[in-house]
């Protein structure tokens, strides 16, 4: 007789979350049934627009926006890459200064690189200890043409939340536009654009138990931007193409369930995260970093003992999956740059695993 063969627990959600069952049930009928173009007049298409308007006040009710501040994109990188050089373009007159951290995402290092070759000026700041920067950090190094300051709301390696609602202050304070990667955040913890003080904030559907390929950009009223795809009017003319109106269904439902199940998650994500920090450390396997700091709940970095990060998950690959850092960087063999960058002496980036639950 063949046994079952069993998978592997997966504990790489801050990757990828798996899409949940009542989000894929909104989604299939704008496949199969009502797969009218959302641009179109008739009565078909004004059912899929009208589907896209749900989802739009889905979107903006989990971060307290106005539905019309949300843009929707292919997923965050894309986002970034609209918000930093559609916003650069567009306020070329307000300064050629930016200040972002070194651990942020990829997506917005290498973004902030191609504004440099074109005569933008780009700050790196530095971390301490635990992956955080200060206002006082900001205070040193804004000038008189600082435009723009990109902060993460919670790093995606080590899940350490940096202090948002002090840099919305101080930048709302100076008249410089904040720009924050919430992606980690996004239905983890609670995120209010209006408390925090965030002038554009991003995020992707996939990790919330949404579809990839879809993606938000809040854009708050009167931050013009210029557009990376040009065509027709949608998305206030800011994003030409036909719209993706299944996936776009499906993120509104994603939101609307993780606002509503918020509290109950929010328990279930701290009881796994105490099992799993209790086992490593009581089995003296690894140390658990940045117990003492505000972090999302659903992220635990941990440094191993007497294994480097990949060895180990080598061995325990048909027990579980997790990574070493983020996916983004998975084809490139290098140690973390983020855990580098914290860390600073030793091995430890090579020593550290991200096991990330949901």
């Amino acid at each position: 007789m063949n046994q079952k063969k069993t998978s592997p627990l997966y504990l790489d959600n801050a990757s990828t979350t798996k899409v949940d069952e009542r989000v894929l049930q909104e989604m299939l009928p704008f496949f199969t049934e009502m797969y009218a173009n959302a641009s179109s007049n008739h009565s078909e298409g004004k059912l899929a627009k009208n589907a896209i308007s749900k989802a739009r006040t889905q979107v903006a009710d989990i971060i307290n926006a106005d539905t019309s501040e949300i843009i929707f994109t292919s997923g965050a990188t894309e986002s970034i890459n609209l918000a930093l050089k559609g916003f650069t373009e567009a306020n070329a007159d307000l300064g050629n200064h930016i200040i972002t951290v070194k651990t942020e995402h990829k997506a917005v290092l290498t973004t902030c690189e191609y504004l440099e070759t074109k005569g933008y000026e780009v700050t790196y700041l530095d971390v301490d200890e635990n992956g955080l920067i200060t206002i006082d950090q900001l205070r040193a190094h804004v000038k008189d043409n600082t435009s723009l300051i990109i902060v993460m709301y919670a790093n995606n390696e080590t899940g350490v939340i940096q202090p948002i609602k002090e840099i919305g202050k101080f930048t709302s304070e100076n008249n410089i536009t904040f720009f924050c990667d919430a992606t980690q955040a996004i239905g983890k913890i609670k995120v209010n654009i209006e408390e925090d003080l965030i002038d554009m904030l991003c995020f992707s559907g996939h990790k919330l138990n949404g579809p990839k390929g879809i993606g938000v950009l809040f854009n708050k009223k009167g931050i013009e931007l210029t557009p990376l795809i040009h065509g027709g009017g949608q998305e206030n003319g800011i994003r030409g193409g036909t719209y993706n109106t299944p996936l776009i269904v499906g993120l509104g439902k994603a939101c609307e369930i993780s606002k509503l199940e918020f509290d109950s998650r929010s328990e279930s994500l701290k009881e796994k995260r105490k099992t799993i920090e209790e086992y490593y450390e009581k089995n003296n396997i690894g140390k658990v970093n940045f117990k003492n700091v505000h972090s999302v709940p659903h992220i635990i970095s941990i440094t191993l003992n007497n294994f480097e990060a990949d060895e180990y998950l080598m061995l325990k690959s048909k027990e579980f999956i997790a990574s070493t850092g983020s996916a983004c960087n998975s084809e490139i063999m290098l140690p973390s740059y983020v855990l580098a960058n914290i860390f600073k002496k030793g091995n430890n980036s090579i020593k550290t695993i991200r096991i990330s639950i949901d």
